[in-house]
């Protein structure tokens, strides 16, 4: 099963856009937080057409109205502030903090734990654990746009660059 991981869009629509146009072909999707604003979750559930999981991070706005958007678009599923998920027999935790994360992963409770909140892309193993962090759709405060897909087959993990803003001004 393969797994698209995003986080921290901050309204960044067009640069969604593209990212959920080269994670069609996964089954599911996970989403770290930090959405910011409703119409960011309607993208989501309009743009990708499997399940998506999304916990809330530091910057989501209006939770009502964000979390209003699971009724109308039944393949939203918001899990509140830490997700936990089995998919393809794989147990999964979703946290937006990166800190909270490796606590997470520390705790060997989860096969994979996906995180958030530092923007900057990581894959660590930790114990029996994969730590993923897939870095910020956003894009401009690493310089890089990117997301993840993890292969539960395979236990690999590619990262997806939609944008190098790195050698432009700011």
């Amino acid at each position: 099963m393969r797994i698209a991981i995003l986080s921290d869009i901050h309204d960044r629509l067009e640069l969604l856009e593209e990212g959920l146009k080269k994670v069609q072909d996964c089954e599911a999707l996970i989403c770290c937080g930090d959405l910011c604003s409703p119409f960011t979750a309607k993208a989501l559930g309009e743009g990708f057409s499997g399940p998506v999981y999304i916990v809330f991070g530091n910057n989501d706005g209006d939770l009502w109205r964000i979390s209003a958007n699971a009724v109308k678009r039944p393949n939203l599923h918001f899990l509140g502030e830490l997700g936990e998920v089995e998919l393809d027999g794989k147990k999964f935790a979703i946290h937006h903090f990166d800190n909270v994360g490796r606590v997470l992963a520390m705790s060997g409770q989860y096969d994979v734990v996906c995180c958030g909140h530092s923007h900057r892309y990581e894959v660590t193993r930790v114990g029996k654990t994969l730590l993923i962090n897939p870095g910020e759709i956003y894009g401009r405060l690493t310089g890089l746009s990117t997301l993840a897909v993890y292969d539960t087959s395979s236990d690999h993990v590619e990262q997806i660059v939609l944008a190098d803003f790195r050698n432009q001004r700011k």
